[in-house]
């Protein structure tokens, strides 16, 4: 079974939708202009609708023609920081935030989803429908949780999807059990001495002290993980100085971790601390590290990894559905719902040259009608 009839008729529509999402991007918890629409677009069609669940979020409910299980469906709605360059005419708006991962395809297809589902009632049980702020690094999943999403919201199985770029549009992957890494992120501030650069023997110099410092966080990985243990460690940001002839004060670095192993994680994390510590006594130095537990390992259920499978199969055709065996480095904290309820997450490709995340990632709108069909499908199918 292809793309839903109904679905591919008001696909022109769905771009429609993505363009507009696409020209006003919104960073996390500073969705108001999403959210509203996502409201408006839901009540339209004659859904019930909650909001300001974990601040910005969004929750339509939608009861079948009988009785059955109660599905949830999930897409995130936050964009990046990011100035995008793709010099598409329905470019970004806002200066300096872009949806450069695609949670404006994601919004759109569970629109899709929903409005297919109200206008044919054609399934058992309830709908869901989990409109998410915050996904990147912003803690959108638990600022929901925390606001008694699933008490108020009750849910026997949870969805979700996400693009993947530079692939044939259509095929769809899957990763029973470990599929995403869990993400610490961290800050390290370095608080030395100062001085003029003529006279580097009067200061405690913050720059050589962090490049000894990230020299030192890098042997970590390859000196004290198991080499059959997959986990990054990268240092990202490095902020210090002023001025030519000026040896700053100090120097802060920022960075992040992927692990599948939590007590991999705990080791590395041990190290680091160990490790700053050294620096900091032989240095004489202040050195202070902020580190936090952002995203968890995500892991998809047997069975109902299957079930998706088996969906997406009906959808784009059984040679284009399949089972991953890699692990995704990448985060998604769609893995803080799927602690609380079992459910399943899988990547929809579509075409591009370019990654998520970069300032030129355009998005192919193809991937609209598939996404919304695998997502009412499983309502359809698991009610």
């Amino acid at each position: 079974m292809p793309v839903i009839d109904k679905i591919q008729n008001f696909s022109d529509d769905l771009i429609k939708i993505f363009q507009d999402f696409h020209q006003h991007p919104e960073l996390g918890m500073e969705e108001v202009r999403t959210s509203k629409k996502v409201n408006e677009f839901l009540n339209g069609v004659g859904i019930k609708t909650y909001t300001g669940i974990g601040k910005m979020g969004v929750v339509g409910v939608l009861e079948g023609n009988k009785p059955g299980k109660t599905i949830g469906l999930r897409a995130d709605m936050d964009a990046l920081p990011i100035h995008e360059k793709t010099n598409l005419p329905y470019s970004s708006k806002n200066p300096g935030v872009m949806h450069a991962c695609g949670h404006d395809a994601h919004t759109t297809m569970l629109l899709g989803a929903a409005r297919y589902l109200a206008e044919n009632k054609n399934f058992s049980g309830k709908a869901i429908f989990i409109f998410q702020p915050a996904e990147e690094g912003l803690g959108g999943a638990k600022a929901m949780l925390a606001d008694k999403l699933f008490e108020k919201f009750p849910c026997d199985e949870i969805y979700g999807l996400h693009n993947w770029p530079i692939g044939e549009l259509g095929k769809v992957g899957i990763k029973p059990g470990v599929a995403m890494a869990g993400a610490d992120f961290f800050d390290i501030t370095i608080k030395a001495f100062g001085s003029h650069a003529a006279r580097p023997e009067g200061s405690k110099d913050p720059i050589i002290i962090a490049s000894s410092l990230i020299s030192q966080l890098q042997t970590i990985v390859s000196r004290n993980v198991p080499p059959t243990q997959t986990i990054v460690l990268s240092i990202t940001k490095i902020h210090s100085g002023s001025a030519y002839n000026v040896i700053p004060s100090d120097c802060s670095l920022s960075g992040t971790m992927r692990y599948f192993d939590k007590e991999i994680a705990k080791l590395v994390r041990k190290r680091m601390r160990e490790i700053i510590d050294g620096v900091k006594k032989s240095y004489n130095v202040e050195i202070e590290l902020d580190n936090r537990e952002i995203f968890d390992v995500l892991i998809n259920d047997q069975q109902l990894s299957e079930v998706m499978h088996e969906v997406a199969s009906e959808i784009v055709g059984k040679e284009n559905a399949f089972f991953r065996t890699d692990l995704v480095t990448g985060s998604e904290d769609f893995s803080d719902m799927l602690k609380v309820v079992p459910g399943a997450y899988c990547n929809i490709a579509h075409g591009g040259s370019l990654p998520l995340h970069n300032d030129g990632f355009i998005l192919d709108d193809g991937i609209l009608p598939i996404g919304a069909s695998i997502y009412a499908r499983l309502v359809e199918k698991r009610g």
